[in-house]
């Protein structure tokens, strides 16, 4: 079963990669396409950059991920998604 899901993230490609391996483990990037297995899932990620969000003086960076997610059950497919949501949250406060 294939599952994709598509978020648009306010992080520059440096923090992206910094944070991925605490979301999905380790993996394998060329360019801008990024390749994983996890839980017997295979994924990928596609990377693609956004324009700048610009609110005055602040700058901030902006991409889309298209993460493509197969070879696992919905439910693992699933958790996987979970596992690379809590992996890029924010504290703020």
């Amino acid at each position: 079963m294939d599952v994709r899901h598509s978020v648009e993230m306010s992080l520059s490609r440096e923090e992206f990669f910094r944070l991925l391996p605490s979301a999905v483990g380790s993996f394998e990037a060329v360019g801008d396409t990024i390749r994983g297995d996890a839980d017997a899932c295979r994924w990928v990620i596609r990377l693609e950059r956004l324009p700048d969000y610009r609110v005055g003086r602040v700058v901030v960076p902006r991409h889309r991920v298209d993460m493509l997610i197969d070879g696992c059950s919905h439910s693992d497919a699933e958790a996987l998604l979970e596992r690379f949501r809590r992996g890029f949250l924010r504290g703020g406060g």
